[in-house]
């Protein structure tokens, strides 16, 4: 049997993991199309439809393949989507950059505040908080920010504005709201400069949940089974909410979907970042029919 037929076996195989094969670049052979085709199989337990997708995550796929707008790798980009977002919506609302660099290296942290973050540019999944230089374990933050930059985070979701992206750390200062402990993550999702819907992230590195709001802020029963909600869970309503829903859509306006991520310090909002792709398309709703309502509200683009 060719190495091509093992690996063809063993997408079958129910023991089969993902993100270790991927990782090891193992599947890099295959097509665009047809590695989305696997992944979503595995991943949500259904086949892909490209040519009539209807839901939110069929559709997160047809527009990895065929929606190219090139200021997306900027966009996605955690050091270079400061300049994009300062030329739209002004300075005012990007958190202090204290450094960035090509090499783990290259990090004087002698120099850096006692608080602060630290993070790769180019994934979703490298970010580490320092509340505390005395307690922060540095070597964890070392090892995964270091295994981060040799990643080649597109071809994990074949998102293809990644491939632009070059490989950084960047550290930012250190910021909580009202609570005094965390920064709570409003992330709005817009479709064609349409805020449908919003979530509000909380215990981010303990116990992490979202819960979904209408722009009105009426609790939805809308959620994913990654991060489920937690409808117990009390959340005040943001301060100058009417101003999050604007940025969102000023910054969403004419790209098909986008999901705006803001913080509220205060009052005082910030920007988070712009995910084109949430969980890259692969994370199932709690319930099939959110995935379809969901699909509905997205209307897809012609090919480009």
């Amino acid at each position: 049997m060719s190495r091509k037929d093992t690996l063809i076996k063993l997408l079958t195989d129910a023991d089969f993991r993902w993100v270790y094969l991927g990782r090891k670049g193992l599947f890099n052979y295959m097509s665009d199309e047809e590695y989305l085709r696997k992944k979503y199989n595995h991943q949500i337990h259904k086949e892909l439809d490209l040519n009539n997708p209807k839901t939110f995550n069929e559709k997160m796929q047809w527009l990895k393949l065929h929606n190219r707008n090139p200021e997306y790798p900027q966009m996605v980009d955690k050091a270079t989507v400061k300049d994009y977002i300062a030329e739209r919506i002004g300075s005012d609302y990007i958190i202090p950059t204290l450094g960035i660099y090509d090499r783990y290296e290259d990090i004087d942290f002698d120099k850096l505040p006692d608080q602060f973050v630290i993070k790769c540019t180019h994934d979703s999944a490298s970010t580490f908080v320092c509340s505390d230089k005395k307690t922060f374990d540095f070597k964890k933050a070392k090892k995964k920010i270091k295994r981060s930059l040799k990643t080649n985070y597109a071809m994990l979701g074949r998102e293809w504005p990644y491939y632009s992206v070059k490989p950084r750390i960047i550290i930012e200062k250190f910021m909580v709201d009202e609570s005094g402990t965390e920064l709570k993550d409003y992330k709005f999702f817009c479709f064609n400069g349409n805020v449908k819907c919003f979530s509000v992230d909380f215990n981010r590195f303990t116990n992490h949940r979202a819960n979904y709001y209408t722009p009105d802020f009426e609790l939805m029963t809308l959620g994913k089974k990654l991060c489920p909600p937690d409808p117990n869970q009390k959340i005040e309503k943001p301060q100058h909410l009417d101003e999050m829903i604007r940025i969102a859509e000023q910054l969403s306006a004419n790209i098909p979907f986008l999901r705006v991520d803001l913080y509220n310090i205060n009052g005082h909002i910030y920007f988070g970042e712009l995910t084109l792709f949430p969980a890259s398309g692969f994370s199932p709703f709690v319930t099939d029919e959110w995935d379809r309502t969901m699909g509905d509200w997205l209307e897809l683009p012609s090919k480009s």
